[in-house]
């Protein structure tokens, strides 16, 4: 089910009613304690973001930000600022970020429900 296109005035007003993105405990601890090790914790939240996409589907990024914009949806997740770009969370609104601790693929893990399997079987080299 696709998102639909938002105004970014209408996603800043929403802002408060729910967090659009959720983190899981884990992944906020995770998150923290990266933030505590960098020295960022009290002056930095975490930006996540839609980096492009893939025949697999969206690539996401993240990173430690200290410099949100106006335009940015900013809300507290687990006692982390986390920080979307309007173009961003018209795609990830309702997406949940876990951190998986497991060394045979573990590691951060974002679930989006408005994604459904971009690779059709023939398109690209990684779905033949």
């Amino acid at each position: 089910m696709a998102v639909p296109m938002q105004d970014a005035s209408e996603i800043k007003e929403r802002k408060d009613e729910l967090a659009p993105v959720t983190l899981t405990q884990a992944a906020a601890d995770k998150v923290a304690e990266l933030m505590e090790q960098k020295g960022v914790r009290a002056t930095h939240g975490l930006r996540v973001f839609i980096r492009g996409s893939s025949c697999s589907g969206l690539v996401y990024g993240m990173a430690f930000d200290s410099n949100p914009q106006a335009t940015d949806c900013v809300f507290e997740d687990h006692g982390l600022r986390v920080i979307v770009d309007p173009q961003s969370i018209q795609f990830m609104a309702g997406s949940n970020i876990d951190y998986i601790d497991d060394p045979a693929g573990g590691g951060f893990h974002i679930d989006n429900p408005n994604v459904v399997s971009a690779c059709s079987g023939g398109g690209c080299s990684g779905c033949r």
